[in-house]
């Protein structure tokens, strides 16, 4: 294969991977759901050669399981590993809230904000899977914003991981549209208070931990074609 041919099979399977990305993080592909290879290369129009390295690249962000002899799922974290990635969280992201405040700039607020107003923009639309994926870029913006390279490439990876909890254990599902959080966040981070931006995001993410209800979950299934609406 020549530089070219490699160029576009890259870029082929990095479509891929992100398309499979947005409907994990969405909730339209459910934790547990069989990712065939010969349907995702039908749906795409790409070979099984791309497919595998877009899975590969969706299980190095433990979006997705590699099964020997059996083949790829969505992710479905253990309760423990449910409870171990907030309760990691809780740790981490407080302190970098406050780094943010500390840092963020005009126009890193107004980032922040756009996020909030297109969640509110989901929600109305009863995108619920939209809305909970934006918010989950919200955080990960907070921690680009604090200027902490390796604590935000953790927090990005246990994020990942959440939206997969949240779809398996989620039992509050008004909590999004109640919690006001995201916006007093920004506010503290808009005027640099940085112990209040740390409180609150303690706050807020007791909240949705609490929100969470750590029993076993059933097994859904839907079809890829459906869920990726090609």
């Amino acid at each position: 294969m020549n530089t070219v041919e490699k160029t576009t099979s890259k870029g082929a399977a990095d479509t891929v991977a992100d398309s499979l990305s947005v409907a994990i993080h969405e909730h339209r592909l459910a934790p547990g759901t069989k990712l065939g290879e010969d349907e995702i290369g039908e749906i795409f129009s790409v070979s099984r050669t791309i497919v595998r390295s877009a899975l590969q690249s969706l299980a190095h962000q433990q979006l997705v399981d590699i099964q020997r002899n059996k083949g790829a799922f969505v992710a479905r974290p253990s309760l423990r590993e449910a409870r171990e990635v907030f309760e990691a969280r809780e740790l981490l992201e407080p302190r970098t809230a406050r780094s943010a405040a500390m840092h963020a700039t005009p126009e890193d607020v107004d980032l922040l904000n756009l996020h909030i107003r297109e969640e509110h923009d989901a929600l109305a639309a009863a995108d619920r899977g939209k809305a909970l994926r934006l918010s989950g870029q919200f955080h990960i913006d907070i921690a680009r914003i604090a200027d902490q390279t390796t604590i935000a490439a953790f927090i990005e990876a246990l994020i990942a991981r959440s939206s997969l909890i949240i779809a398996l254990y989620w039992r509050r599902q008004a909590a999004l549209c109640e919690s006001v959080a995201h916006h007093d966040l920004v506010s503290a981070i808009a005027t640099g208070d940085g112990d209040r931006a740390e409180e609150l995001m303690r706050s807020h993410l007791v909240d949705l931990h609490s929100a969470l209800d750590l029993r076993d979950a059933p097994e859904t299934a839907g079809s890829l074609r459906d869920v990726l609406q090609l």
